[in-house]
């Protein structure tokens, strides 16, 4: 197997440490609400987010901003094992009354990405500038999540791709604008971090955030490792029904699935219903026995492509429905699981 660029750094740096076997990588959650039981499929409640954090400080894993892993990983420096960030999405208000006062105790830090429209009107629901300044100074930095939060890949009834362009165009640069605008220097991290609205992106919408200079954010699951695509980095969404402490263990310590490869990396379904993916894996990385896919549960036949058996192609049974659905490959080798999850969008009809 090809050695990676990390394991020859690694090696010569710590060539006693067991983890420079291990690719680079890092772990990225994603919250939304903490303690709003009104909200169960965005929220985590804070029994769960305790032992969560609890369990991270125990076990000795390093807090990272995301920025740091992002120019570690870009820059080809080894990352060490067991290190993870911590996102949240849209800027509502419980981030501030118990997420922040956890995260600050702890002195870890973390970033959220604001959906700039609702902290301008004031929705009682979302923090204020104020608030968010202050998180500024005590470990938070700050990401693009649109003005509005809309459904970005989706055309409006009528609109041409030129008029689609201006709208993402102002939507992502007019956020971007409000936080320089209202944070300052907390806001300018570099590299520029954006997050997708519902996790949703397609290759025109993918191409142009990354045109306008930023790493992007999905919510599909996986650890972050090399080679880096900055246009949809993988986060593991953490709510109620996944925010058990054994189901956080195992995300936690997961490793990326080495692709080499993807058809077709566009998520967008058009004619191809329901679409194949044909993935790619670095020869000798994991056992083939060891790999499993899953379309949002139920499990795939895994079809191999070669004698090899590196690259595989899987496809669901049925058509999928409108909205977001995602084919989930993993393989449990020595504990661990090596993880990929592929987004699908499928538009709704107009």
């Amino acid at each position: 197997m090809r050695k990676s660029v990390f394991t020859l750094i690694c090696a010569r740096l710590w060539p006693a440490a067991a983890w420079c076997a291990l690719p680079s990588h890092a772990v990225v959650f994603m919250y939304h609400r903490f303690g709003d039981s009104r909200y169960p499929s965005t929220d985590i409640r804070l029994s769960q987010f305790d032992a969560q954090l609890e369990w991270l400080a125990k076990n000795h894993y390093q807090v990272w901003p995301l920025p740091k892993i992002v120019d570690y990983l870009k820059g080809n420096k080894p990352i060490p094992d067991h290190v993870v960030a911590i996102t949240i999405d849209d800027a509502y208000q419980t981030v501030y009354e118990y997420a922040y006062p956890r995260l600050k105790a702890r002195g870890w830090p973390f970033t959220v990405f604001v959906s700039t429209d609702a902290v301008d009107r004031h929705y009682p629901d979302f923090m204020t500038w104020d608030e968010l300044r202050e998180m500024g100074r005590y470990g938070a930095n700050f990401g693009d999540h649109t003005l509005s939060h809309p459904h970005l890949p989706f055309r409006l009834p009528g609109e041409s791709d030129m008029a689609w362009a201006e709208r993402m165009h102002h939507e992502i640069l007019g956020a971007q604008a409000r936080l320089q605008a209202e944070l300052g220097s907390d806001a300018d991290a570099s590299p520029k971090l954006f997050a997708y609205p519902y996790g949703e992106y397609d290759r025109d919408l993918a191409d142009l955030v990354n045109g306008l200079g930023f790493v992007a954010f999905g919510q599909q699951a996986g650890a972050i490792g090399e080679p880096l695509d900055p246009r949809a980095l993988p986060r593991f969404p953490i709510e109620e029904n996944y925010g058990d402490l054994a189901s956080f263990m195992l995300k936690a310590a997961s490793l990326p699935l080495p692709v080499q490869k993807l058809s077709p990396w566009d998520p967008l379904v058009k004619n191809n219903n329901p679409p194949q993916l044909t993935v790619t894996l670095t020869p000798g990385a994991v056992p083939a026995d060891a790999l499993h896919c899953y379309l949002n549960g139920p499990p795939l036949q895994i079809n191999w492509l070669d004698t090899a058996r590196t690259q595989f192609a899987i496809r669901a049974d049925a058509p999928m429905t409108a909205g977001r659905s995602r084919y989930n490959c993993t393989a449990l080798v020595d504990g661990r699981y090596y993880w990929y999850s592929h987004m699908w969008l499928l538009p709704p009809a107009q």
